[in-house]
C-alpha cells in the first residue's frame, strides 16, 4: 500500500503541482483547500504525511499543525510546513508548533521526495509500533512508556567532515544533550562506526581522498551501523549525487550553508525514527522471549523445547551423534506447597532451576516441562554418561536444603528418568515418552533415584 499524502493549500495551482509530482511517484494523494477541511480529513482517514501551507484563509498552517499535534489520534502524523524562501522566522515557528519538517518554496523535486519518503517511513514505523505496543499491553508491556511522542534530539552522533564549520554548526544545532564524536576521513569514520553505537551519522558528500557516497555504502555494510540513519551535507549544485545518495539508502540531507534550525529538524526526525525502530525491535525481542521462556524460572518453556529438540534430533541423525534426555520431577512437591505455601514452592522451583543450570555445560538445554517437571537435553552424550550426570545432579539437589531469607530450610529430593535417542525411526515424542516412563519407574522404586531406559 502506497503512503497517503494530504496536501493542504488554498491556491489551486500549488495543490495541482504537488499532487501531480507525488502521484508520479505513486503516492496516494488527498487534497484540502483549507485548515478545517484538512483537520476533518486527517481525523477520519488514514493519512501518512501532511504537506501544509502556512498562509490560508481561516486557520493558518501553524494553527492546523497545533491542532493535529494536540489530538492523540492525529499526533503521530508527520507534518511538513511549506514556507516562503529564506523565511527563518516561519521555520522556527513551524518547529515550535510541532512540525516534523519544512520545505521552502519553490519546492524542488529532490527535497519534496526526500522529505516525504523519509517521513512516510517514520509513520510506517510508528504505526507498526502502535499495533505491537497495543497487543503487548495485555501481557504487561506499557505502550505509553514506549510511544513518547516527543523524542528529544539527544544521543550519540558521529560527524564526518574535515571542515570545522560543519562540526561547529552541528554542535550549535543539536545542543548539549548529544554526545558528539568527529572523524575527518572515511577510514577514521569506519573505524569509529564499527566500534561504537550511534543514533545518527552526519557526513559530508566530499571527503579527503574519497567520495562520501562510498563511505555511506560502507557504513550500510557494517553490522553495527547498518540501521543507523545517515544525514548527508552537500552543495546546492550537487543534485545528481544527492539523488544517488538517497537511492542507495542515505536517509536525508542538508545543503550548505547549513541552517541550524533545518539541521535540528532533520536530525530530530531521523533520531525519532531510529528510536521507534529500536523500540519495535525490542518489542519483538520481548515477545519472542516471552513466547519461549518460563516466566517463573527463566528457563526455556515446552514450546521452545519441542522446536529445539526436533532440530537437534535431525542433526543427530545427520551426524550420527548421540543425544540423551533427562526428565526430572521434584519428589512430593505438593507437600512443599501445602506445608510452606505457594510462595515457598515457587522459590524452590526457581532455586532448583538454578542448580540444574549450574550443573551442566552450556551446550545442554534446560527447560521447564510443566509444573515441577524439568528436562535437560544433552547432545553428544550417550546413555551411561547421561545417567552419571543425572545422578550427580540428584545428589546436588538432595545434599543441600533449599532456603532463603523468606522461608525455612526445605529438604528436597528429585527423581530422574534418562533415555537415549535411538536414531532413524525415533522421534522427539518417543524420546520424551521413554524418559517419562523411566521417571515413573524411579518414583515407583522409592523416589530420589535415577532410572535409565533401555538403549
Amino acid at each position: 500500500m502506497s503512503a497517503r499524502i494530504l496536501v493542504v493549500d488554498d491556491v489551486q495551482a500549488n495543490v495541482r503541482l504537488l499532487e501531480a509530482r507525488l502521484k508520479a511517484e505513486y503516492f496516494d494523494v488527498r487534497t484540502a483547500r483549507g485548515g478545517e477541511e484538512a483537520l476533518q480529513i486527517a481525523r477520519s482517514e488514514r493519512i501518512d504525511v501532511v504537506l501544509l501551507d502556512i498562509m490560508m484563509p481561516g486557520l493558518s498552517g501553524f494553527e492546523v499543525c497545533k491542532e493535529l499535534k494536540s489530538d492523540a489520534k492525529t499526533a503521530p502524523i508527520p507534518v511538513v510546513i511549506v514556507t516562503a524562501l529564506d523565511s527563518r522566522e516561519d521555520r522556527v515557528r513551524a518547529l515550535e508548533c510541532g512540525a516534523d519538517d519544512f520545505l521552502t518554496k519553490p519546492v524542488s523535486e529532490v527535497a519534496l521526495f526526500a522529505r516525504v519518503k523519509s517521513l512516510a517511513r517514520l509513520k510506517a514505523t510508528t504505526d507498526e509500533l502502535l499495533v505491537r505496543a497495543s497487543a503487548m499491553k495485555s501481557v504487561g508491556i506499557d505502550p505509553s512508556a514506549i510511544l513518547t511522542r516527543e523524542v528529544p534530539v539527544k544521543g550519540r552522533i558521529l560527524v564526518v567532515d574535515d571542515h570545522a564549520s560543519t562540526v561547529d554548526k552541528a554542535k550549535a544545532a543539536l545542543g548539549p544533550n548529544c554526545v558528539m564524536e568527529t572523524a575527518g576521513t572515511a577510514d577514521e569514520a569506519l573505524a569509529i562506526a564499527g566500534s561504537k553505537d550511534f543514533d545518527l551519522i552526519i557526513t559530508s558528500r566530499r571527503l579527503p581522498g574519497t567520495d562520501g557516497l562510498r563511505l555511506c555504502c560502507d557504513l550500510k555494510s557494517i553490522d553495527r551501523s547498518r540501521f543507523t540513519p545517515i544525514l548527508m551535507v552537500t552543495e546546492p549544485d550537487d543534485l545528481e549525487a544527492l539523488r544517488r545518495a538517497l537511492e542507495m539508502g542515505v536517509n536525508d540531507y542538508v545543503l550548505r550553508p547549513i541552517d541550524e534550525g533545518e539541521l535540528r529538524a532533520r536530525a530530530r526526525t531521523q533520531i525519532k525514527r531510529k528510536h521507534y525502530a529500536d523500540c519495535l525491535r525490542n518489542l519483538v525481542n520481548d515477545a519472542v522471549e516471552m513466547a519461549i521462556t518460563d516466566p517463573l524460572t527463566g528457563l526455556y518453556n515446552r514450546r521452545y523445547l519441542d522446536s529445539h529438540l526436533r532440530s537437534l534430533l535431525e542433526r543427530s541423525v545427520e551426524r550420527g551423534e548421540p543425544v540423551s534426555l533427562l526428565m526430572f520431577d521434584i519428589d512430593l512437591f505438593k507437600s512443599v506447597n501445602d506445608i510452606h505455601g505457594h510462595a515457598s514452592g515457587d522459590a524452590v522451583l526457581v532455586e532448583f532451576a538454578e542448580r540444574l543450570k549450574d550443573g551442566i555445560r552450556g551446550t545442554n538445554l534446560v527447560a521447564r516441562f510443566g509444573g515441577e517437571e524439568f528436562i535437560i537435553v544433552m547432545p553428544g552424550t550417550d546413555l551411561p554418561a547421561a545417567a552419571s550426570i543425572a545422578d550427580r545432579l540428584r545428589c546436588q539437589v538432595a545434599g543441600k536444603p533449599f532456603s532463603n531469607e523468606d522461608m525455612p530450610d526445605i529438604d528436597v529430593t528429585v527423581s530422574v528418568g534418562v533415555a537415549p535417542f535411538q536414531g532413524v525411526g525415533d522421534s522427539a515424542d518417543g524420546l520424551i515418552l521413554r524418559a517419562d516412563k523411566a521417571l515413573y519407574a524411579a518414583k515407583r522404586e522409592g523416589r530420589n533415584r535415577v532410572v535409565a531406559a533401555a538403549a
